[in-house]
């Protein structure tokens, strides 16, 4: 080992290893690949570029374009290392039109793979071929080929071990690569494009002249049917472009797509200037989605102070700021920014009962979806009946639903009740105008006393705020979240049954189609065993389609296509952080906060006495399943202490 005494000389390195940490800066990963040699073609003057890869892009990434092409001469410079057409001077570097410019690409990629070109130019009869491999290059020799260029990128990182050893999964690397074709493809909607992967066809995009309707094809027509048409100028700077509707909505900032004259930049400033815009229209830790454009002088920007080229820095920042701020604000001011209930999803999956088909279409569908989530729960309940008043009879519920992941057994659990009667409501009730909610459950002196709110909940327990609900106690007074309080019984409830293997799942009359962004569609079906054990049954459909045949019972409800976004964004922001049984664990959480009732929602007096019957039907009513708290006491002690009574 080299010692404090015994310092190693200064040498130069070999060409091969300086090209080898060179190549680490350009090409990270095989997305890394794919950009470069896309934005060649797209500096070639290409209007139609072809992408294919195999294995995502470790076996082979290939790009096709009806460029220019090159000649012998620009061919075999074009692997030299700072050999470039787009700039002479220094001075140029102040005024880059190009996507590249260094001339490092080329020299990069083909250190570390086995690299093929082939190129041909209109004047030309013949096309040439070149192949390098680790950076050695053989002769140029004649190929037939049309005009254009073709370049091949085999095994790569072949000759660098450590770093092929820290490539991602397949699913993971294809979609950093389809994030980098959907960037290039959404700034130049008039370029035709084409990705396949493993001889499947992922995008096939024919040129357009619309940006929306480029926008459609990767994120579907309902995402582009909520953007909001964005245009502003100020001082030669002019932004426009689209910016989602509030509801839209998403956890982490994956939905917002910065360009500056054609190329996608990440900018810190720019994207605090979109959230500041949005203020007080998201909840905390949300982010919009927006599509934004920017156009200025190549002279008021230097593209040349990062690797990679996707940050920049600025003449004047704060120009750009305020025209990104005030443009979507003036933009937001002037329209109504309220979200719209789509009713038509209420029942777009799933077979009608008899009952169903009777019920008014009066209620709204939050009230009813309210409605039903309580009242299914109090089934489980001991009833005691007195002659005198006799509860009514009602109709055993029509089979909907299937125990697809495994039989069940004959041992019940306090639980096993939720599932027989999911979401049953009484057709007699309906039918008399009734509401929909279960009738008051009658309880015996004993469970009264061990859950004073039971029984008694019209007098001593009353909602607050539509959110809180205020109960007497034993100890004094109760203050209850009636979202959390709900979506632990619900939690529980699911990990019992998708734990047990028991998991109840309805099975689609009618498919349902769902258009995904390629990420999203990749995350999900690569964790296709994990959905079915969550009652999720989906199948690739093609292209960024796929197909729902089955759903939770439970999650009847509830809109799949915002379920299976989101648990998308929860396996890309943490799903290479945790295990499978965490990724389960999450997932439930995800699905009993959208099953449960709703801060906001006005429950009726049965409603607010069932969900406080079932506290002690859970294993920890204290919390939900994230960890805040259901409910906070204010004892009698400290009233009487308040008021004066002590003493």
């Amino acid at each position: 080992m080299t010692t404090a005494t015994q310092i190693a000389p200064v040498r130069v390195l070999p060409e091969d290893v300086a090209n080898k940490i060179a190549a680490g800066e350009v090409v990270e990963r095989p997305a890394s690949v794919v950009k470069e040699l896309v934005e060649n073609a797209l500096d070639a003057g290409a209007t139609r570029i072809a992408v294919r890869v195999v294995a995502a892009g470790r076996r082979l990434i290939e790009v096709t374009d009806n460029g220019h092409g090159m000649s012998e001469q620009n061919a075999l410079l074009a692997i030299e290392r700072h050999a470039t057409s787009k700039i002479r001077s220094a001075e140029d570097l102040e005024n880059i039109a190009t996507m590249g410019f260094r001339g490092e690409a080329l020299a990069s990629i083909s250190e570390v793979s086995n690299f093929r070109v082939r190129s041909r130019q209109a004047d030309q009869e013949t096309g040439l071929e070149m192949e390098v491999n680790g950076g050695v290059a053989s002769a140029p020799r004649p190929c037939g080929c049309p005009v254009g260029t073709q370049m091949e990128v085999r095994q790569l990182f072949f000759n660098t071990p450590v770093r092929r050893k820290f490539l991602k999964t397949q699913s993971t690397e294809f979609a950093h690569i389809s994030e980098q074709f959907t960037r290039i493809a959404l700034a130049n909607p008039g370029l035709q494009m084409n990705l396949r992967h493993n001889g499947k066809q992922v995008y096939q995009l024919p040129a357009s002249t619309s940006h929306l309707e480029r926008l459609r094809m990767f994120f579907g027509s309902e995402l582009a049917g909520q953007l909001i048409a964005v245009d502003g100028e100020y001082e030669g700077v002019r932004l426009w472009g689209f910016a989602g509707h509030p509801s839209l909505s998403k956890s982490n900032r994956k939905g917002q797509y910065l360009f500056l004259n054609g190329r996608w930049i990440q900018d810190r400033s720019l994207q605090h200037a979109l959230s500041e815009a949005y203020r007080g229209l998201l909840m905390v830790g949300r982010h919009p989605v927006a599509f934004l454009f920017l156009e200025l002088s190549p002279e008021q920007v230097d593209v040349n102070v990062h690797p990679t080229k996707s940050e920049v820095r600025f003449r004047d920042s704060q120009t750009l700021y305020r025209l990104v701020l005030s443009s979507l604000r003036n933009r937001f001011l002037s329209m109504d920014l309220d979200s719209q209930i789509d009713v038509s999803r209420a029942n777009r999956f799933g077979k009608k009962s008899v009952d169903e088909d009777d019920e008014s279409t009066d209620d709204s569908e939050p009230r009813r979806l309210q409605q039903e989530l309580v009242a299914w729960t109090r089934q489980q309940l001991p009833q005691t009946t007195s002659p005198q008043s006799p509860l009514p009879t009602y109709p055993a519920p029509q089979p909907t639903s299937e125990a697809s992941v495994s039989d069940s057994d004959d041992t019940a659990s306090p639980l096993d009740a939720y599932a027989d009667d999911l979401f049953a409501t009484s057709s007699a009730a309906r039918s008399t105008g009734e509401s929909s909610s279960a009738p008051i459950v009658h309880v015996d002196d004993s469970q009264a006393a061990a859950y004073p709110t039971s029984g008694r909940t019209a007098l001593r327990a009353m909602q607050v705020h539509d959110c809180y609900l205020v109960v007497e106690s034993e100890q004094g007074i109760m203050v209850i979240d009636q979202h959390a309080l709900h979506e632990r019984i619900m939690y529980e409830y699911l990990r019992e049954r998708i734990l047990g293997g028991k998991v109840e799942i309805q099975r689609l009359l009618i498919p349902l189609t769902i258009e995904l962004s390629a990420r999203e569609c990749h995350l999900l079906l690569d964790q296709v065993e994990l959905l079915k054990e969550l009652g999720i049954l989906i199948e690739s459909f093609g292209g960024t389609t796929i197909m729902v045949t089955g759903y939770p019972a439970i999650m009847k409800k509830a809109d799949p296509t915002k379920l299976l976004r989101d648990i998308s964004e929860m396996l890309e922001t943490s799903g290479s952080k945790l295990t499978r049984r965490d990724l389960l664990d999450s997932s439930m959480h995800m699905m009993a906060c959208k099953a449960a009732i709703k801060a906001g929602q006005r429950l009726s007096s049965e409603e607010i006495e069932s969900l406080l019957e079932q506290r002690h039907l859970c294993e920890d009513h204290h919390h939900c399943p994230h960890g805040r708290p259901t409910a906070l006491v204010l004892s009698r002690s400290e009233l009487d202490r308040q008021f004066g009574r002590l003493g």
